[in-house]
C-alpha cells in the first residue's frame, strides 16, 4: 500500500471506511504527533514520541512522560 493520499495522508490507510471528517481528524492528530517537539531541558527541537505517553529528546536523550499523543496540547 501507498503513504495515502493527497487529501487525508496516513488516514488513507482506512480506505472508503469511516468517512472523510474522521479520517481528517486522524490524519491532523497523527501529524501533530510525529512532528518533532521542543524538549523541555534543553530548548531544542529534537523530540520524537517512543510509545504512549514517553518521549525522548534524541540530542540530550532525555526521557520523559507527557500526554499520549501531544505535548502539553
Amino acid at each position: 500500500m501507498g503513504a495515502g493520499t493527497k487529501k487525508i495522508g496516513s488516514a488513507g490507510r482506512f480506505g472508503v471506511r469511516y468517512g472523510v471528517t474522521l479520517k481528517q481528524k486522524v490524519s491532523d492528530i497523527e501529524k501533530r504527533q510525529k512532528a518533532k517537539h521542543e524538549c523541555p531541558s534543553c530548548h531544542k527541537l529534537a523530540v520524537k514520541r517512543q510509545f504512549k505517553g514517553v518521549w525522548q529528546c534524541m540530542r540530550c536523550d532525555h526521557t520523559f512522560t507527557a500526554k499520549a499523543y501531544l505535548i502539553g496540547e
